[in-house]
């Protein structure tokens, strides 16, 4: 493993191959001053960058540049956490997350011509979503699904049925695990075309994971495909895995297949998973550079090796 871009604190690294160069849309931490909480209120980025890398073996990424501020979205307050892009007809989507005026996570969406940016935020946040970490996914007949769902601070536990609780409500013990979402988006990659759906993860019986189960769901969706099996990965958060479950339909149910990457420096490992030139690599980030803070992290590649059963590991 490497670090990618030791000049500054980069996290929650989104990787896409956009033409013959990989493009990484991290989130932009930053020491603000505010003490550390579980409501998250210590990570405060205000802007997104994107780095770029024109070969996997190239030892640092390249900062392209700021591509989208907090003070430019209309509804936005504060905490833009992460983000996500795809390219759908020529344009390209950023897909993100913000909190609102009245300290409430949407999702909102951003457009460019490029890759690169910048990106040109739309003046509403998407109807009807809510929480954090989206995840865009294209799949081969061109339709475009948004991965979400963050537990704690990404307020996930504030919402059933998609639709906002009078009292927050998190599972415990053999109850089933509070699930991500999913949705497909419009054509225009701009709206939620139907309801959000739940992502259920299960075991081998096919029974949904328990809350206290330590490989359960509780940030950090990422969706790739690979052999035509749809891989959903995800941090566990406080067991502080990366793990892994596979389906046959980008809806789920998805069985619980492993765990890809064991605990880092840090508190969660959100990441992503990308095949670029014959390659499959992991990008995730920790918190080492950064002397174990948290909110200071810093973003790393591996690479990925699949077994003929079609189990993921780091490659070795």
């Amino acid at each position: 493993m490497r670090y990618l871009f030791p000049s500054d604190y980069m996290a929650d690294p989104s990787a896409h191959v956009f033409g013959d160069r990989l493009y990484i849309y991290p989130s932009h931490d930053r020491e603000s001053g505010i003490p550390e909480n579980d409501n998250g209120d210590h990570f405060d980025m205000q802007d997104y960058h994107v780095l770029c890398l024109d070969d996997p073996d190239q030892p640092e990424a390249r900062d392209l540049g700021k591509i989208l501020d907090v003070k430019d979205i209309p509804w936005a307050g504060r905490q833009l956490w992460d983000n996500d892009v795809v390219e759908k007809n020529g344009r390209y989507y950023l897909i993100y997350c913000v909190k609102d005026k009245t300290d409430t996570f949407h999702l909102g969406v951003a457009v460019s011509e490029r890759p690169e940016g910048p990106f040109i935020p739309l003046p509403d946040p998407i109807r009807g979503s809510y929480s954090i970490d989206p995840c865009a996914f294209k799949d081969e007949d061109d339709e475009v699904y948004v991965y979400f769902g963050g537990i704690w601070g990404g307020q996930l536990q504030r919402y059933r049925d998609n639709r906002s609780l009078e009292n927050a409500h998190l599972p415990e013990g053999a109850e089933p695990a509070l699930p991500g979402r999913v949705v497909r988006m419009t054509a225009d990659v701009t709206q939620f075309a139907e309801e959000p759906r739940p992502v259920i993860i299960t075991d081998d019986e096919g029974n949904p994971l328990r809350a206290d189960d330590p490989h359960r769901f509780f940030e950090a969706s990422w969706m790739h495909k690979y052999n035509a099996t749809y891989y959903f990965s995800y941090s566990t958060g406080d067991s502080h895995l990366l793990c892994y479950a596979t389906s046959d339909s980008p809806y789920g149910p998805f069985r619980f297949r492993g765990e890809l990457l064991q605990p880092v420096v840090g508190w969660t490992t959100h990441h992503s998973i990308v095949q670029w030139r014959g390659r499959w690599f992991l990008f995730h980030h920790d918190s080492v550079p950064s002397g174990g803070r948290t909110w200071l992290r810093s973003v790393k590649v591996a690479e990925l090796q699949y077994e003929p059963d079609g189990t993921l590991h780091l490659k070795e």
